[in-house]
């Protein structure tokens, strides 16, 4: 039976101590970064190996690939996608804009699928905010909070129409955060109403989407003591209940220094606050034994919305020609500039 959470790994490809703690903990899925990243032929035998090991020729493989500054699989293997920003900013046609959109997102999940990567950590909902810590900056598509949720949608169903599971975050919101939520605990000082008629907007016109990623960003008006992940109050008060979402619930990376303790204190935690997977990122061993000795086995509800995630990208991808979209898309921008 897999457990509750996802594991990183060092390298390019899996280390007898890595393939012996997968054998071993039974992750749901593995998360691959640049340092994981090489090239296609690569890419393949480590998905492969992994599935192979948890003994499910399903089992996630999940990267962040939205476009921009943050796309783990680049060139030359791989095109430079545009970031988030630049559909509305370079492109003044709002219907061109979100064409756009999906076809990018279209063509990240045929790279995806050819390399067995099953679950990309995009959309990014988190809305523009000026004076904001660039940690999101050009990964937000808007400071609209209806024109992000359109462009949200245009590239969660590009990815489902490739067989890629969309990942929207980072639930409810961090585009508000002054700090990087990878160095220290971003704090927000907003009111309720004004997170509930922004920020958390987009993720509730996405709600019906299969798969979310929590925010390590305390909510002063909600929860002044613990950030999203670790917060019961947020989870189910404000991403079960006023979001309305009942999808697969991910933590954000477990190591990132946002968050405080042990790894078992903060996997605990987080599973005290009702997310369904954890989520550790760095590869270190001694951190991931941690986190999988806390993760419980994936069952109940949380097997059940893990099941229904798999199943929205189990049908075969729609007909693409790849070459044709690359063309399209590169025309979409050049007609803007």
């Amino acid at each position: 039976m897999a457990k509750a959470f996802i594991c990183g790994c060092a390298g390019v490809a899996l280390t007898g101590d890595e393939r012996h703690f997968i054998a071993a903990t039974q992750p749901w899925g593995l998360i691959l970064f640049k340092r994981n990243v090489a090239d296609p032929a690569q890419m393949r035998r480590l998905t492969q190996s992994f599935r192979e090991l948890v003994g499910r020729s399903d089992a996630p493989v999940l990267i962040d690939q939205e476009g921009g500054r943050v796309q783990r699989m680049a060139p030359p293997h791989w095109p430079a996608y545009p970031s988030a920003a630049s559909f509305d900013a370079q492109i003044d046609e709002r219907q061109a804009a979100l064409e756009a959109a999906r076809l990018t997102a279209r063509l990240i999940a045929h790279d995806l699928r050819e390399v067995g990567v099953t679950i990309d950590c995009a959309p990014v909902l988190d809305l523009a905010y000026e004076g904001a810590h660039s940690v999101i900056g050009s990964r937000a598509f808007s400071s609209d909070p209806a024109r992000a949720a359109e462009f949200g949608r245009a590239v969660a169903e590009g990815l489902l129409a490739g067989a890629v599971a969309p990942v929207v975050k980072h639930m409810p919101g961090h585009g508000r955060a002054l700090v990087d939520s990878h160095l220290e605990l971003p704090i927000v000082t907003a009111s309720r109403d004004d997170l509930a008629g922004k920020d958390f907007a987009p993720f509730a016109a996405l709600k019906d989407l299969p798969i979310a990623m929590t925010a390590h960003v305390v909510y002063r008006a909600i929860d002044p003591d613990r950030p999203a992940t670790t917060s019961k109050i947020v989870v189910q008060t404000i991403i079960r209940g006023a979001i309305g979402f009942d999808g697969l619930l991910l933590t954000d990376d477990l190591s990132m220094k946002a968050l405080g303790g042990s790894f078992e204190e903060r996997t605990r935690a987080a599973f005290e606050a009702g997310v369904d997977i954890a989520l550790h990122c760095n590869g270190d061993l001694a951190e991931a034994w941690a986190v999988a000795k806390a993760a419980p086995p994936l069952a109940g509800l949380a097997l059940r919305r893990a099941e229904a995630a798999l199943a929205a990208i189990s049908r075969p991808p729609s007909p693409l020609d790849a070459a044709a979209a690359r063309d399209e898309l590169a025309a979409a921008f050049a007609r803007a500039a």
